[in-house]
């Protein structure tokens, strides 16, 4: 009888809903909401920093044009003054690529980012020409030359190559990035400024300890907070961290579930914005290297598959991708001459009317924000026929 009953049981109990199917298009408005390229907002630069989870800075200017095409009525000084009040610092983190974020993001996930940090250096040629070296001793050395000044790659690699002449300078100060926590002092990084790549400690230039929680759990919860819906893959992509899906696991309790239109999981945050799929996004000027187009591991939600994803060279400011109906659809890139500004639209496919339009406005804005010191400003579009 028990046997029968166990058999009843199970043909009865319903089975718990699949999760639901999330199709490309609503990945994408879920995704432009939370990237706050659906309408900007009235938020200081501090705050948007931190909603975005740092933001791409290999291009030392592209945070300007980022966070100008989310906030309303962004200027430039206002990030500078972050930088210089020592709010706000360049220092590589996620994937070992230069992010901008707020000083207290940065204590916060340098020693979650650690293991990251000292796994590329096993694997780098740095490692290889450095056989033989004490990295606790390089480790001290290093400190005390930088506690000395704030040095360049090149000086500090000068510095150490006394004490292990014949080593290869430039790989032993590439391992301290790796050994110490550091970042990248302004100028650097300074809207109109700039200037030579300059570190320093970050205890010394942020008056605080780095902290010392490795869990990566909150950071997990964060990333999905502006990127998600995203799989696991699409977490460990952004971060550069391995082995997330334990972390995910213990969070499941809090996380909702879907699937993608291959059947992929999605994890989210249960109240986390997810547009409509009609919802109409407007034409965007993103910078070079932004997060929206490398943050997945899947990046289909935002340009086709294939199309490769652009990584346009430059120090930030005056080149980037542009969005149309929320995806990828060409490059943009601004020039001066004398008085003139020009701001060169590069489409991978004719847009229709509506957006053309669109684009012409949007690009006007852009340049009154990057070549305000031009008088005249034009957009140039250029499409397939």
């Amino acid at each position: 009888m028990a046997a029968s009953w166990s058999r009843l049981e199970a043909v009865t109990t319903p089975r718990a809903a699949p999760p639901p199917v999330l199709s490309r298009r609503a990945l994408n408005r879920a995704l432009l909401a939370r990237q706050h390229l659906l309408e900007r907002v009235e938020w200081p630069a501090s705050e948007m920093i931190e909603g975005l989870v740092g933001m791409q800075s290999q291009a030392p200017l592209a945070p300007y044009v980022g966070l100008w095409t989310r906030i309303s009525g962004f200027a430039p000084p206002e990030l500078a003054q972050l930088m210089s009040d020592r709010a706000a610092v360049r220092a590589s983190l996620m994937r070992y690529t230069l992010h901008l974020v707020t000083a207290r993001d940065y204590l916060a996930m340098r020693p979650i980012l650690a293991p990251l940090l000292a796994q590329r250096f096993r694997v780098s040629p740095f490692r290889r020409n450095l056989v033989g070296v004490d990295l606790d001793e390089l480790a001290r050395l290093a400190r005390a030359l930088i506690e000395e000044r704030p040095r360049t790659a090149a000086d500090l690699g000068s510095g150490l190559a006394e004490r292990w002449p014949g080593r290869d300078p430039q790989s032993l100060s590439a391992a301290v990035g790796h050994l110490l926590p550091l970042v990248q002092l302004p100028p650097r990084g300074v809207w109109a400024t700039g200037g030579l790549p300059t570190w320093g400690l970050a205890e010394a230039w942020l008056g605080e300890a780095v902290g010392t929680d490795p869990s990566p759990d909150r950071l997990v919860l964060r990333y999905l907070g502006a990127f998600g819906p995203a799989s696991i893959n699409d977490i460990q992509n952004w971060s550069g961290l391995s082995r997330l899906a334990e972390v995910v696991e213990r969070q499941r309790g809090q996380l909702v579930l879907f699937h993608d239109e291959r059947g992929r999981e999605l994890f989210d945050l249960p109240d986390a914005p997810r547009p409509d799929e009609d919802t109409p996004a407007p034409p965007r000027f993103v910078p070079e290297y932004d997060n929206l187009l490398l943050g997945h591991k899947d990046r289909t939600r935002v340009i086709d598959a294939h199309h490769s994803t652009p990584l346009f060279p430059g120090t930030g400011g005056v080149l980037g991708s542009v969005l149309l109906d929320g995806r990828f659809a060409g490059g943009w890139r601004i020039s001066r001459d004398d008085d003139r500004a020009v701001l060169d639209v590069e489409l991978v496919a004719a847009p229709v009317r509506l957006d053309r339009l669109g684009l012409e406005e949007e690009g006007q804005r852009l340049l009154a924000f990057a070549a305000a010191d031009r008088t005249r400003r034009d957009v140039v579009t250029r499409s397939p026929a």
